[in-house]
């Protein structure tokens, strides 16, 4: 039992953190809080991170409820997630910044706003790291495993927001090669789970189109 915890914590940490992908969220923030000083660029960050991690509690204990609204099965979810994180894997690999819009030349006020979106919604909390969260709470079936991965959503937004706090002597430290390798390595790890999520979500209904 203990171990059957221990590997789910794991799992579900290591997939939400490369869902969250801070390595390539660094140089975005960089740029769009470049205007402001370093306690204000630190102020932006910790509310990014609150933003993005209230979102992501709200999708994990609201997606039950989102799931039978639709009547949508989880191993549905499964394949639709398995294909997403693929992409997004595919992407990393290639070392491929995530595409944002932002002026270059904003008035502090309007980026310490941009807090809350872009930065919290979509950089931090995206579209895969919402279907993460998601297909894990599908998978807790017990408190304990709820409890496991409450705490890694909490673990990860931390430590998104450490980095992003350290934003800027990170990327003096790594620069622009040690930013792609860490990139490439992270889209390596998205796309072998996303091809276990998939045919996760496969095999299952297989079995019941064939009564296996």
């Amino acid at each position: 039992m203990t171990s059957n915890v221990f590997e789910f914590g794991f799992l579900s940490f290591v997939s939400l953190i490369t869902m969250l992908n801070p390595v390539s969220t660094i140089p975005i923030f960089v740029s769009m809080t470049s205007s402001l000083s370093d306690r204000d660029s630190k102020k932006v960050a910790v509310k990014a991170s609150l933003v993005a991690l209230v979102a992501l509690l709200a999708f994990a204990l609201g997606g039950n409820l989102i799931f039978d609204f639709f009547s949508i099965s989880i191993n549905s979810m499964r394949i639709v997630g398995g294909m997403i994180f693929f992409l997004v894997g595919y992407e990393m690999v290639h070392a491929r910044m995530p595409k944002m819009k932002y002026e270059e030349e904003m008035e502090s006020e309007e980026v310490y706003d941009q807090a809350i979106t872009p930065i919290g919604i979509p950089l931090i909390c995206g579209p895969g790291s919402i279907t993460t969260v998601m297909l894990l709470m599908q998978e807790s079936d017990t408190l304990l495993y709820k409890s496991v991965l409450f705490a890694t959503i909490l673990g990860a937004i931390g430590i998104t927001m450490i980095l992003l706090i350290s934003s800027k002597r990170i990327l003096q430290i790594i620069g622009n090669t040690g930013k792609k390798v860490l990139m490439r390595i992270m889209g390596l790890l998205v796309m072998v789970i996303s091809v276990d999520l998939f045919f996760n979500g496969v095999k299952p209904i297989l079995q019941d189109i064939f009564c296996l």
